[in-house]
C-alpha cells in the first residue's frame, strides 16, 4: 500500500475496533495509519511498533514539517515546543497528532501515510 486517501483512513472510537484494526495491519504488515474519534476532537494516530521498525531521523523531519505546514496555530504558540508545533506527539515509531474535526484528520492522515507507508522511509528499531 502506497497511501491512503482521506476517504479510505479507518475511524474508530472503541479499544474493540482499535484492537482489530491494529490486528488487521500487523496480519497484512501495514502500519497503522487511522483516525480515534475522541471525546474532544480527532486524533491522527500511526503505528510502527508491530512491524519491529521505525521512521528514519529525514523521514521523521518530513513527516513533522507537513504537519506543521498543515496545521495553523493560534499567535502564542510557543515556537520551541515539538508537540505545540505538530498538535500533538510525532515519534519515530508512533504519533499522536490532533484534529478539530474528522474531516481535517482524514486530510492530514491520508498526508502523513504517504511518509508512514514509504518502506524507504523505515529502519530496524534502535537497540533492536
Amino acid at each position: 500500500m502506497d497511501r491512503l486517501y482521506p476517504q479510505n483512513v479507518p475511524v474508530y472510537n472503541s479499544s474493540e475496533r482499535r484492537e482489530q484494526l491494529w490486528q488487521r495491519c500487523a496480519d497484512r504488515g501495514d502500519p497503522v495509519v487511522a483516525v480515534r474519534d475522541a471525546t474532544r476532537g480527532f486524533i491522527v494516530r500511526y503505528d510502527l511498533q508491530h512491524l519491529e521498525v521505525e521512521l528514519t531521523e529525514s523521514a521523521l523531519r518530513e513527516l513533522r514539517t507537513q504537519t506543521e505546514a498543515f496545521r495553523t496555530y493560534p499567535t502564542g504558540t510557543d515556537p520551541l515546543s515539538q508537540s505545540e508545533c505538530v498538535g500533538g506527539e510525532a515519534g519515530v515509531i508512533s504519533g499522536d497528532l490532533h484534529t478539530h474535526t474528522e474531516d481535517e484528520a482524514r486530510d492530514l492522515a491520508s498526508q502523513l501515510s504517504d511518509v508512514v507507508f514509504d518502506r524507504s522511509n523505515w529502519r530496524t528499531k534502535r537497540g533492536t
